[in-house]
């Protein structure tokens, strides 16, 4: 690979020895997705062998990342996310599915983690309209609303931004 088809910025997220399917589980799941090279390590490594899979480069909805198999010395946390802002319910809810169906699981306010520990922010554009409305009290009801919800629900911040 030559140095201009390099990515200037890429995001690199550090798994136990998941790099390879987390890429291919985002290809399948996001749009603009994709996987790229897969390197394999040219020697042994504290967490692996010579030949293991390394590192992979895939894209996540248009932003370059390297998956990198470390090892189990670092977990992902939620001080790292993906937000990805829906246009329907309809796309929130295939996401949101998609991830906690796939080994994930649920928290708060329109956050999941899929099964290798990242964290996703599932952010319908409706959420963001309704709880930065110029209305601080339609915002702060869709805000209160939300707070309520895992999953979010586009016609109950609506309701709630329009009282």
């Amino acid at each position: 690979m030559d140095k201009a088809s390099v990515a200037k910025n890429t995001i690199c997220l550090w798994f136990d020895g998941g790099a390879q399917a987390a890429a291919e589980f985002y290809a399948a799941t996001f749009p603009d997705s994709r996987v790229g090279a897969v390197h394999h390590a040219p020697g042994d490594y504290p967490s692996g062998k010579q030949g293991d899979v390394l590192t992979v480069e895939f894209t996540v909805m248009g932003i370059p990342c390297l998956g990198l198999n470390g090892g189990p010395a670092f977990k992902h946390d939620e001080a790292f996310s993906f937000q990805v802002a829906t246009d329907d319910q309809a796309e929130t809810d295939r996401l949101w599915q998609a991830i906690v169906a796939n080994g994930g699981e649920e928290s708060a306010c329109g956050w999941c983690k899929d099964r290798w520990g990242i964290s996703w922010q599932i952010t319908p554009r409706a959420l963001i309209a309704a709880i930065t409305d110029p209305d601080p009290a339609a915002a702060k009801r869709a805000f209160e609303a939300m707070m309520q919800m895992r999953k979010i629900d586009i016609a109950a911040i609506e309701a709630a931004r329009h009282g």
